[in-house]
């Protein structure tokens, strides 16, 4: 297993209620927070089933419908469907929590108002 400081393979996993197009707003959030750090995506994973379970990304993400719901009341959800992206990162450990941390302020800044996420998320 690799130390603190030693570059290593890791898993970035988002549950997210997105349609293709939030999906690749999403992708580039990551790759813009790769981007900026001593870190490389090898590879990018879209799963609709989790390997071993009978359990699909509808039953464990439904709640991320439900918010899409309250946040946007009246409003299609369109094509949109809880999934979950895993992005593979070959990075230190302390490199991919500030990865991990910078996606997640860009995928819903908080602010001192209400508001709503443009793609509901779950950090898994």
């Amino acid at each position: 297993m690799a130390r603190n400081g030693r570059k290593a393979a890791r898993t970035l996993r988002l549950g997210l209620y997105a349609d293709e197009q939030g999906l690749a707003w999403v992708g580039e959030l990551v790759h813009a927070a790769v981007g900026a750090r001593s870190a490389r995506i090898v590879r990018e994973t879209v799963v609709r089933t989790f390997p071993g379970s009978e359990l699909s990304t509808a039953d464990v993400y439904d709640l991320l419908a439900e918010q899409w719901a309250v946040e946007h009341p009246g409003r299609s959800s369109g094509a949109r469907e809880p999934v979950e992206l895993r992005v593979h990162v070959v990075c230190s450990l302390r490199t991919w929590r500030t990865i991990r941390k910078a996606v997640i302020r860009a995928l819903c800044p908080e602010g001192t108002a209400p508001h709503a996420c443009r793609v509901p998320w779950m950090a898994a």
